[in-house]
């Protein structure tokens, strides 16, 4: 399959996972990488109307192929295209905000924090983005690019500062991360976040904090390096093949009646980010509901 090809194959969802493109892509990694950066260059000039054009989906494949790839030059892209309005975004990538952003970003940034940190401090910036961002950062220290006392240290600066306090995801995940990492520097800082309101006790509460606080340093960065939610993107395959979009629709049991309407295609992944509200409805975090 050439690169013409294969772009072909990227570009629009046509219900099932372009699987002999991804793997011709990997194959021809030099060819097809200066093509992945243009999709993410034109998808961040066009990116209103690639979304009214509808079903767009090349980016998606671009972002995790250049994340596998360790591309770094896709690192300013992505950064530049997370900041794009809220609502495009989610139009454009749905759950691949919260469950997949942050990792493709600690996978393509070589290290280098500045475009991760521009987005976290940007209160133009969405929030759920800011709040993925963050998530990046622990997501370095799992795979061991990263010090925990270094983002740490830097978690200090948006506690005492550099953050807006107003409630917000941010301060969600702030807490979360934070909480991810050992948090024992820290404690001041979020019991006085909680004291100020900025935190919502239904997606962490101090308990929750306090309880893997009790983890000891030890245990709670062995949990980390556990936790499939923050490992660096390494197959690009298995990160997309199994999305909720790409599964094979089965016959119906009876026939739907007359007045049922299809909703639209949407391209989440089946499964629910740890920190993330529980779908049941509680409004407690996943992890501590129904993922307990």
């Amino acid at each position: 399959m050439d690169v013409t090809e294969i772009l072909h194959r990227f570009a629009k969802f046509e219900g099932r996972f372009a699987r002999e493109a991804v793997e011709a892509a990997i194959a021809q990694r030099d060819e097809i990488t200066p093509e992945l950066l243009r999709i993410l260059e034109d998808t961040v000039q066009r990116a209103r109307q690639l979304d009214a054009e509808g079903n767009y989906m090349a980016h998606l494949y671009a972002m995790f192929l250049l994340a596998q790839f360790r591309e770094t030059h896709a690192y300013p892209l992505i950064v530049r295209f997370a900041l794009l309005p809220g609502k495009l975004l989610d139009s454009l990538c749905s759950d691949f905000l919260t469950q997949d952003l942050g990792r493709v970003l600690a996978s393509v940034c070589g290290g280098d924090l500045t475009g991760i940190q521009s987005l976290i401090e940007n209160p133009a910036a969405d929030q759920w983005v800011r709040g993925t961002a963050i998530q990046s950062l622990v997501t370095l220290v799992a795979a061991g690019q990263k010090e925990r006392d270094e983002i740490v240290s830097y978690f200090a600066t948006l506690f005492r500062g550099k953050l807006k306090r107003r409630p917000s995801q941010v301060w969600n995940a702030l807490v979360s991360h934070s909480t991810d990492l050992y948090p024992a520097e820290l404690l001041a800082d979020i019991e006085r976040a909680y004291d100020d309101g900025l935190v919502e006790p239904g997606y962490i509460a101090l308990v929750d904090v306090q309880r893997d606080l009790a983890l000891g340093k030890d245990g709670a960065l062995s949990k980390l390096r556990d936790d499939s939610h923050f490992r660096l993107v390494v197959d690009t395959v298995a990160e997309m093949g199994w999305w909720h979009c790409f599964r094979e629709k089965r016959p119906a049991a009876k026939k739907a009646s007359p007045a049922t309407v299809s909703a639209p295609v949407r391209m989440p992944a089946p499964k629910v980010g740890r920190n993330e509200p529980c779908p049941c409805g509680s409004g407690k975090k996943y992890k501590k509901c129904c993922g307990a």
